[in-house]
């Protein structure tokens, strides 16, 4: 069923999201321009939030006409400890976001403005829990900028204008309704909305920042079948945190006990990442991201911690580490029980034995991996080997191609476990599980539902799954190519025939009605001659 408000609102989104790259258009380029929506989208949420908040717990003491935005600094000051502690933050009454849009009309120096209200925001957190969580946040929003205009007051003029189309978006149904009773996940949306008109585009590998909505959803069931609750989720390549947020959403961010963990070496995606968290009402003592290199210098709050229960993770494809270059990874306990280190030049085993090694002994780990991965010689030869010997490959699903942004490689979903109930592997055969929309394919609910209903009930079926023995696998010398273990049939190539006739008549549709219109062009125009 269709929620009606729901999409109205993100129509909203998106219709404020393109006024605002059209005000910039020319003078910030879209992977730029993203910084300045997102950045003014959090600052708006934050101080709503706030507000909501201590509106809230005055209106229940009997004070049902306070209103903190209309409060003045001083008094405010007096509850800043106490609100810190609870939120994370603090905002002056004098500097939340819809005070600073009212009167930034009149103001000269709005680009100094907002530069000062955020590094107080930022600095409200100083020797607080929170510190690490608000350090930085708003580093990329830099209005001063000279993309923003060559003078002061061309500058201004763009960040007011960017003001009021975020203070005009409609993310509340009015009625004195407050910030919780609002479709939050809009803030989320508008990062994945932005990810999908810039990834392509951003001169990046876009899978490295952004993880199909569909796809991340695949991930989290998957880690998810048969529970209700989970202790913790983490995620060492987190970039934007979508992977990680999928578990708030299809499990309820209050059955993710012990909160959402992740780690990140981008410091862009890692401010990213944490504003996400702020934006889905993830307050800040129930996320930890890091900024760093995982594989070489996991975060030590993450791995002090009890074993995650479920690890996502799309890391990045075939990127080079340290390896046996580096004396200290050799007797890294993450790496030395497959006896060999991954190679240099593709570090995707480096990420799998890390998230093998923090992963609870009734967890289960989903990680989108390259399909090279599943059959190359060498040192990852012997790493699967170490993976199969040791009966943690649950099950390895072929994605279709062209699902992720910068890329049309047909990836694969690698699931492990360390508690499995028997010494078998399912193989699951998605490579036509997707529907074209747009420029790329895409998991739709029925594929998805396909796909999970196979992983759970672990059933053969005709060129769709195997399940694949110990010793089969062995004998395939312990490549896990999808193709040795799920046959295509005729049955497969008749539905393949299918489908390319099926493109061919619209293509030829397509064509004679293009042919058509360009018809009625020229006879108009000889009509006028």
């Amino acid at each position: 069923m269709v929620d009606t408000k729901k999409e109205q609102e993100r129509a909203a989104l998106h219709s404020t999201i393109w006024k605002i790259a059209n005000e910039l258009r020319g003078s910030v380029d879209g992977w730029d321009f993203k910084q300045y929506v997102l950045g003014m989208l959090f600052y708006r949420f934050i101080s709503e939030n706030l507000c909501a908040y201590i509106d809230e717990k005055e209106a229940a003491a009997g004070n049902i006409n306070f209103s903190y935005s209309s409060l003045d600094d001083g008094k405010a000051s007096r509850v800043r400890k106490s609100i810190r502690d609870i939120k994370g933050f603090f905002i002056k009454p004098s500097e939340l976001f819809e005070n600073v849009r009212r009167q930034s009309t009149e103001d000269s120096n709005l680009n100094e403005k907002l530069a000062s209200v955020f590094a107080n925001i930022e600095n409200s957190a100083l020797g607080t829990t929170s510190e690490n969580d608000l350090k930085g946040l708003f580093k990329d929003v830099d209005v001063n900028s000279s993309k923003l205009g060559n003078t002061v007051s061309a500058r201004n003029e763009k960040l007011r204008r960017i003001l009021n189309a975020i203070g005009d978006l409609k993310v509340f149904a009015g009625g004195g309704q407050t910030y919780r009773s609002s479709s939050i996940d809009l803030f989320g949306d508008a990062y994945e909305y932005l990810m999908t008109m810039y990834a392509a585009n951003a001169g990046k590998s876009g899978g490295e920042f952004f993880t199909p909505q569909e796809v991340s959803e695949l991930l989290a069931r998957i880690t998810l079948a048969g529970k209700t609750e989970i202790n913790k989720v983490y995620d060492p390549a987190c970039g934007s945190g979508s992977l990680l947020l999928k578990f708030a959403k299809v499990l309820g961010k209050e059955n993710v006990h012990n909160g959402f963990f992740g780690q990140e070496i981008n410091l862009t995606t890692y401010n990213l990442c944490r504003i996400n968290m702020f934006l889905h009402d993830i307050n800040y003592e129930r996320f930890d991201i890091a900024l760093g290199d995982t594989l070489t210098n996991p975060s030590p709050n993450h791995a002090t911690n009890e074993p995650f229960e479920a690890i996502v993770s799309n890391p990045p494809y075939s990127t080079k580490w340290d390896g046996d270059a580096n004396p200290i990874l050799i007797n890294d306990d993450r790496y030395t029980p497959a006896g060999v280190l991954a190679p240099k030049s593709r570090a995707d085993f480096a990420f799998v034995m890390h998230i093998l090694s923090w992963l609870a002994t009734n967890g289960t780990a989903a990680i989108v991996s390259f399909p090279g991965t599943l059959y190359r010689k060498g040192a990852e030869r012997k790493i699967r080997k170490y993976l199969v010997d040791n009966n943690f490959v649950d099950s390895v699903i072929q994605l279709p191609s062209d699902l992720f942004f910068g890329t049309p490689i047909a990836t694969c979903v690698l699931v492990l476990k360390k508690n499995k109930g028997d010494n078998k592997t399912l193989f699951i055969d998605a490579k036509n599980e997707s529907v074209r929309e747009g420029a790329k394919n895409k998991l739709s609910e029925k594929n998805l539902n396909k796909i999970l209903e196979c992983y759970i009930s672990r059933k053969s079926r005709k060129n769709f799954s195997g399940i694949a023995s110990f010793r089969k696998i062995c004998d395939n010398d312990y490549d896990l190519s999808v193709k040795f273990y799920v046959s295509a049939g005729a049955e497969q190539t008749k539905i393949e025939i299918a489908k390319l006739n099926s493109n061919i008549k619209e293509s030829v549709l397509k064509q004679s009605s293009l042919r058509k219109k360009i018809n009625q062009v020229i006879m108009k125009i000889d009509g006028e001659q």
